[in-house]
């Protein structure tokens, strides 16, 4: 159980690039990181206006002359302090289309990162990310922040231990129904996320998609696509990124998955799903009731198992923040994470790696192939494509 013991030498020294006032993802970062003691917020750039960002950094207790006007100034500066000093890791919280150059700055300086997703746009990006961060020996972190909750811990676990039998068929969707107008005329926001040379070469299956398929890697440890079929369309004519998506994937050893992503499914919050269908069993587990895992045995009454129950496996308990009974929610299933990003640094900094999932580069790595596939398949009329 985490009860607030510090797990490391000392806290990570962090800054932040981007998620200054305004922004949607800060605070959740900055709340996630501080939880547990394992991160330190000594630096930033904060805001593309130097004067927003300094003003705002300052409010947040960052001294003065360590809140920077641009993350290439702040990773100059930062290099020119002691070792004992300067920053160890730093948040990468601005828009997907500058992920890749900063991540990729932040590596080559020697540091630890925390990127939102994606990671990067192309595949070849992503491979060079990888290449840096493991010829470095750097950590990685990609928030897939839903992957914190518990029962995505206990439902690995039961496909681990054979519960559910040989996994059959795994269902994703994640078609929440928000942007059903076109919102994005009068939405800041929301117009970034349909614009190509900030968004990417995807609108909802690179920024909701992503997020079920990381689950059901999670979830099931031998998920390997084979090959896949992707639809996609725009509902709102005037996008140019799509607005809902179907995919189908084959997967190695037989069994096959689907995923919806939408952001037209008038009246719904999320949506977002997990249901894994094996020869003995089901789980399924609903992200807009995190603290339950559905299980369903054939012929027998359905089970629902509860976050922080006794009958969980021990690894799904470890990360309780309060006994059973109590709900969690989306703000300790990211300080879970950021705990994992932390540890995982602080063996990388002793030459140790982690022996433990965690969303790391070589996911984040993933979600692009998987979108850059998708997007292949939709564009030649939802063939059928290697991956």
């Amino acid at each position: 159980m985490i009860n607030g013991e510090k797990v490391l030498d000392h806290p990570i020294r962090w800054a932040m690039v981007g998620g200054g006032r305004g922004s949607q993802i800060g605070y959740i970062h900055r709340s996630a990181a501080l939880r547990d003691r394992s991160f330190e917020l000594v630096a930033g750039a904060f805001d593309i206006n130097p004067e927003r960002g300094k003003d705002f950094g300052i409010q947040l207790g960052v001294a003065p002359e360590r809140c920077y006007p641009d993350y290439k100034t702040m990773l100059m500066e930062e290099a020119k302090r002691s070792p004992e000093d300067r920053i160890e890791a730093v948040t990468i919280a601005v828009p997907n289309g500058l992920h890749y150059a900063v991540c990729k700055a932040v590596l080559e300086a020697g540091f630890h990162a925390v990127c939102e997703k994606p990671l990067c746009f192309t595949t070849e990006q992503a491979e060079e990310l990888v290449h840096l961060a493991d010829s470095k020996g750097l950590v990685v972190g990609v928030t897939y922040g839903y992957s914190g909750h518990q029962l995505i811990e206990q439902a690995r676990q039961m496909v681990l231990h054979g519960d559910l039998g040989e996994i059959r068929l795994i269902k994703m969707q994640f078609p929440f129904g928000a942007y059903n107008t076109a919102v994005e005329e009068t939405n800041a926001a929301a117009r970034w996320r349909m614009d190509p040379a900030k968004a990417g070469p995807s609108f909802v299956l690179g920024d909701v998609g992503t997020h079920p398929l990381f689950l059901a890697e999670t979830m099931v440890p031998d998920f390997e696509i084979e090959s896949l079929m992707c639809t996609t369309k725009s509902f709102i004519p005037t996008r140019k990124l799509e607005d809902n998506a179907f995919v189908i994937m084959n997967l190695k050893g037989g069994a096959q998955a689907t995923c919806w992503a939408s952001a037209i499914n008038c009246g719904a919050l999320h949506g977002q799903k997990v249901r894994i269908v094996g020869s003995k069993a089901s789980v399924e587990w609903y992200d807009e009731r995190p603290n339950q895992l559905t299980y369903e045995i054939e012929g027998e009454p359905v089970r629902i198992l509860e976050r922080g129950g006794a009958y969980l496996y021990p690894s799904a308990r470890a990360e309780d923040r309060i006994s059973g009974g109590h709900t969690e929610g989306l703000f300790d299933a990211w300080s879970n994470l950021y705990r994992r990003f932390a540890i995982a640094m602080e063996k990388a900094n002793k030459g140790e790696k982690a022996d433990f999932w965690y969303p790391d580069v070589h996911a984040g790595a993933e979600g692009v192939k998987w979108v850059e596939k998708c997007v292949e398949s939709a564009k030649k009329g939802a063939v059928w494509v290697k991956y």
